[in-house]
């Protein structure tokens, strides 16, 4: 696929292994792209698929701010400077990822961040929320749509859920260190969650100071959101009825409780089917749903029975689409041979996008793992890259991605890592603020402290 000549520079930068400011230029190690290697051990498998999608955080981040491009390709009308907050907080947790299996060094993460929160600090925030889409170089808002041209409550709170998490890694007594975690609890501080239930009994998705409420869009489960509310319980400074708001405002929806049962697996929560499996990546990237109950569901239960049902789905391929099977599964959102869709058992266009399954390994990791020997060695060229897998392909169109989203590259690395060693869950969820407000909402977890 062309790319313009600025997403060309923005590759040229990053793959030279520099990050440029306008004041300084600074250096950082490149991680060189590898193409598929035979014979791999199921664990040397994973070290090349995590390594080769942080590629995306790291190598291709924008060289001024450092945060994460929204796409690797110019598409839907917006271009090259465009960040994402929400995939910024992925790429946060994938980074941590990297230093700690030293891919990267520590010193450039923790430059790298400080480049980021200090970007941050100066970017376009609303009540302290920030946008979906940010200009990577001016930190001046890029509306997501036309009304939608102010603060995003739910991409804000991905990207603190990996800041967050940041500020529980970066632990060290060192000035730099000193200075991120102050830098973080200075933008935490700010977001004033109170604002968006707009005086209900809900959080509200959007606010914006030139259309206000017109959006209109109040955040009910079940879906990806979760976190939205457990971070807004976690707030000090601007709290919220945490109780309240989680049960009258998140519980209450005609998809929040299903109970049944499909392909003889039942399903507490959610959409008939599940939906598209994002729902148990994006909020439990740093919340471990492992013992994690509260009076609706345990966690554990609701997603990976969430994932079986999406593997039964695929594995029984209703519809008979090419390719479909145990060794190739994953319906979730992504780009597709017509655009862009959240693909579901319930919205099936015959397309497969690689981050389902492989972000899904804590929940099914023989299944995920028979995807992944079969998407590296079968598909191989086809669908691996510069930045590991594409974002998705339709065997029966002969239709192969060249794009890498960052909400898609970011799970794969950090659910992979939560797999092998639980380190971003662990990071999370012993975050003091993160404690209290898992309290403040009534769960139970073996992660919670009761002193």
């Amino acid at each position: 696929m062309k790319k313009t000549i600025l997403i060309a520079l923005l590759i040229s930068a990053a793959c030279s292994g520099f990050a440029q400011n306008k004041k300084t230029a600074t250096k950082y190690t490149a991680i060189k792209p590898v193409g598929v290697i035979k014979n791999l051990s199921d664990s040397a498998l994973l070290d090349v698929v995590q390594r080769q999608t942080f590629r995306y955080f790291w190598d291709f981040a924008h060289p001024v701010s450092g945060m994460a491009l929204e796409r690797s390709n110019v598409a839907f009308d917006y271009g090259g400077e465009v960040v994402t907050t929400g995939g910024t907080g992925f790429g946060i947790m994938a980074m941590i990822v990297a230093v700690d299996r030293k891919w990267i060094p520590r010193e450039q993460a923790v430059d790298r961040m400080l480049n980021m929160v200090k970007f941050l600090a100066k970017a376009d925030a609303y009540h302290g929320v920030f946008p979906h889409w940010l200009n990577g170089e001016t930190g001046k808002i890029i509306p997501f749509g036309r009304k939608d041209d102010g603060g995003d409550l739910v991409e804000t709170s991905f990207l603190f859920q990996g800041l967050l998490t940041a500020k529980q890694y970066y632990s060290g007594n060192t000035p730099k260190e000193e200075e991120l975690r102050n830098r973080i609890g200075w933008l935490w501080s700010e977001v004033e969650w109170d604002w968006y239930t707009h005086e209900r009994d809900n959080l509200y998705w959007h606010w914006s100071p030139n259309n206000g409420w017109a959006m209109n869009f109040p955040i009910r489960g079940f879906n990806e959101c979760l976190i939205t509310y457990v971070l807004a319980a976690c707030a000090e400074r601007y709290p919220v009825d945490a109780d309240r708001i989680y049960n009258r405002g998140w519980a209450q929806s005609d998809f929040f409780k299903n109970g049944r049962s499909f392909y003889g697996i039942k399903l507490p929560l959610g959409f008939d089917y599940g939906g598209p499996l994002f729902f148990t990546h994006y909020s439990f990237l740093g919340l471990n749903p492992k013992g994690l109950k509260d009076k609706y569901a345990d966690y554990w239960e609701q997603n990976v029975n969430h994932t079986r049902i999406n593997y039964a789905y695929c594995v029984d391929n209703p519809k008979k689409f090419k390719g479909y099977g145990e060794n190739c599964w994953g319906l979730t959102a992504s780009d597709n041979h017509e655009g862009y869709n959240a693909h579901s058992p319930t919205n099936d266009l015959g397309v497969i996008t690689p981050t389902a399954a492989l972000s899904a390994f804590p929940y099914t990791p023989k299944e995920s793992m028979k995807a992944l020997r079969h998407f590296y060695y079968d598909l191989g060229d086809k669908i691996w890259g510069e930045y590991g897998f594409v974002d998705a392909f339709n065997e029966g169109k002969n239709w192969y991605a060249k794009s890498y989203l960052a909400i898609d590259q970011g799970p794969i690395v950090v659910m992979i890592e939560n797999h092998r060693s639980g380190l971003l869950w662990n990071l999370f969820m012993s975050a003091p603020e993160v404690q209290g407000g898992l309290k403040k909402l009534g769960f139970e977890s073996p992660a919670i402290k009761n002193n």
